[in-house]
């Protein structure tokens, strides 16, 4: 589904976010990029949705250029950034309405969908909350939720975790598994080995913008 082909992304002059990246993920496939903060992870994350350019280099989707990808027309993307994004003076209500109104659903489906996942997800008390008095937690969850309203196609999140209680980790693996058909592929950015254990089956490893073996990311951690 996704490939990666000799990547690179430059901030600065003398300074490689991404050097060389080349990765290979298959539709339906469950991938942990791990390392620690500025290794790399989130700079991929944030060049497979668009909101980076590469400095050189290609991604494919589906064979397809990653540029020429229509993110509303060709591919169901669901994104969860490390810092939440909602219209943060609305209430939860209106956020969620907001999501299904633009996808130009009728009235009373959206009231239905709304009603539906406030029952299912317990949002009752928070229902006419605006979003800025939420907890940082709650708006990771909500922006899982926020999510459900549609089929996805590919799943990315990045490093939420390391800014989550232990206790709410279970309740983002239920809502995981909620947004997975069998072939919703899944990339999740960590700097937690257990974390990319509860939740993907294979692991990539990055240390200073590079792709490294298991070996030489363990190694230089104990270093």
């Amino acid at each position: 589904m996704i490939s990666v082909k000799n990547l690179y992304l430059r901030y600065i002059r003398e300074y490689y976010a991404l050097y060389d990246i080349n990765l290979e993920i298959a539709q339906g496939e469950s991938v942990a990029l791990i390392g620690a903060d500025d290794s790399g992870k989130t700079s991929l994350l944030r060049v497979m949705t668009k909101l980076e350019k590469p400095t050189k280099g290609n991604i494919y989707i589906n064979n397809r250029p990653l540029k020429k990808v229509n993110f509303k027309n060709d591919l169901s993307v669901g994104y969860i950034p490390a810092t939440p994004v909602f219209m943060e003076k609305k209430t939860v209500y209106e956020n969620l309405k907001y999501v299904l109104t633009t996808r130009k659903l009728p009235p009373q489906e959206v009231e239905n969908k709304i009603n539906d996942a406030i029952i299912e997800y317990s949002l009752e008390k928070i229902r006419d909350e605006k979003v800025c008095n939420l907890s940082l937690t709650e708006k990771f969850i909500l922006s899982f939720i926020r999510l459900t309203f549609r089929e996805l196609d590919l799943l990315i999140i990045d490093n939420i975790f390391d800014k989550l209680d232990e206790v709410y980790v279970e309740i983002i693996q239920d809502l995981v598994k909620k947004l997975r058909g069998k072939d919703t592929t899944l990339i999740l950015a960590t700097t937690q080995e257990k974390i990319a254990n509860l939740f993907c089956k294979r692991k990539v490893y990055f240390k200073n913008g590079v792709i490294v073996t298991p070996e030489e990311f363990v190694a230089e951690e104990q270093a």
